[in-house]
């Protein structure tokens, strides 16, 4: 029984990583879009100044770690934890898989959720979801990106009263250099909520292994997933990179800058509050609403039409890609 349980917790250690790995190139090109798309960065700096400012953010708090770990299901409780949690890291590496490949800017954190779900529901029923918990995770995933977009139209607003006056050149030369700084504050900030997500699926696992007894989060496992985002933003999402920094709006270093402000106090803000959000949703509402400050006309509402389907399938469809993968285990598991 011992052996089996370390089998399967190195099983999900590795998927974990792996899911981190794709959640890299997956959800960071988001934050350096806009800096690369206005030419404010090289696209082989800005992927490093990425992936450093990722690694410090995923090592600097561990409040949404314990919310994903606890906030779903209680893992002390359940009986097959180690086997939900590998049908929930295949179920959300599947869809992220398939999303990067169409290069569709979907959430890896709505995939996790909803795939953690799914599988805790095949396994022991609806009553085994914490559905208050469940609940509170949903409305920070609504919320956030509606504020994302209404920030962003108020500080996109604020730009165009200071500088109605100023040169186009000098602004987008001022507004290029102080992308730099907020392409990292939006990185490290990304790294601050997105790496702590695997964090929180290791610790449940290790708690349902029977190797953990609290939720609190074991060093080498902070170390291991803030590695592994680091080295998947170090590939590079070319595919979203591109959705995200030129399908939405024309971006110019002036509302790129607006945007990458915007999406770095949403989603810090989240952290300081342990909740997780979607980076992917908190970025691409507040280019929409910097873009719909600018001109309404100049973002590309069918673009935006498609990202918002994808948010809104995602959750469901990792939830019942979830269920499919644990009746599978559970079927090999009878056969063996």
């Amino acid at each position: 029984m011992i052996e089996t349980a370390v089998f399967l917790t190195i099983i999900v250690v590795v998927l974990a990583l792996s899911f981190d790995f794709i959640n890299g190139f997956h959800d960071t090109a988001n934050a350096i879009a806009t800096a690369i798309s206005t030419k404010a960065l090289p696209p082989k700096t800005a992927i490093v100044l990425a992936s450093v400012m990722n690694l410090l953010g995923a090592l600097t708090f561990t409040g949404v770690a314990k919310t994903i770990g606890g906030k779903i299901a209680d893992p002390f409780s359940l009986e097959n934890g180690l086997y939900i949690v590998i049908a929930a890291l295949i179920a959300a590496i599947i869809w992220n898989l398939l999303t990067w490949f169409y290069g569709i800017p979907s959430s890896s954190s709505h995939a996790l959720i909803g795939s953690l779900a799914g599988a805790v529901v095949a396994s022991a029923g609806f009553s085994a979801v914490n559905m208050k918990g469940f609940i509170s995770i949903l409305q920070a995933l609504i919320i956030s990106p509606i504020l994302a977009f209404a920030v962003g139209y108020i500080i996109m607003s604020l730009i165009k009263i200071l500088f109605r006056n100023a040169h186009p050149s000098k602004i987008n030369r001022r507004f290029r250099t102080l992308q730099v700084f907020t392409a990292a504050w939006q990185a490290f900030s990304h790294g601050t909520n997105d790496a702590q997500k695997s964090m929180g699926i290791i610790t449940f696992a290790l708690i349902a292994g029977g190797f953990n007894q609290s939720m609190e989060i074991p060093v080498w496992v902070k170390y291991s997933c803030a590695l592994a985002m680091a080295l998947g933003t170090s590939v590079g999402g070319w595919r979203i990179i591109k959705t995200v920094g030129t399908r939405i709006i024309k971006i110019e270093p002036s509302n790129g800058f607006a945007a990458d402000l915007t999406s770095a106090m949403v989603i810090l803000g989240a952290t300081l509050l342990k909740m997780p959000v979607s980076t992917t949703h908190v970025i691409s509402s507040a280019i929409m609403g910097v873009g719909t400050a600018k001109r309404f006309h100049e973002v590309k509402w069918g673009t935006a039409q498609k990202i918002v389907t994808a948010w809104l399938i995602t959750l469901p469809i990792t939830f019942i890609l979830a269920l499919a993968a644990y009746f599978i285990i559970d079927l090999f598991k009878r056969v063996i």
